[in-house]
């Protein structure tokens, strides 16, 4: 599975963006679509996914802020993010399960 993630970009706390990860076949044959992130200094971590029925899960400093879904027509996952913290700032990578990683997005919220 090949994945292009785009979206990332410079914003104000408070704000918004939203991340797209397209994927290279159909988005409803993958077990698992997450979105990790990798902030200064720190290990990657996992933020989001969704499976294959629909449902989804958050971390707890992004639930309720952050929204992740996908379009079957375009093979396209995305995270919405909203009321972003300086403490979002990361490096935001989608996933399709082991050894499926697109580049990075770079996010950048000042404060």
């Amino acid at each position: 599975v090949q994945l292009q993630a785009s979206g990332g970009g410079l914003v104000q706390a408070g704000g918004s963006l939203r991340l797209s990860c397209v994927v290279s076949e159909s988005i409803f044959s993958i077990n698992i679509l997450g979105w990790h992130r990798q902030r200064p200094g720190k290990e990657r971590e996992f933020v989001a996914a969704i499976m294959r029925n629909g449902m989804t899960n958050y971390i707890p400093s992004v639930r309720g802020r952050f929204t992740i879904s996908r379009d079957g027509a375009k093979n396209t996952m995305y995270l919405q993010m909203n009321s972003l913290k300086p403490e979002d700032t990361a490096v935001y990578y989608c996933n399709a399960g082991p050894g499926s990683w697109a580049q990075g997005t770079l996010v950048t919220v000042s404060s």
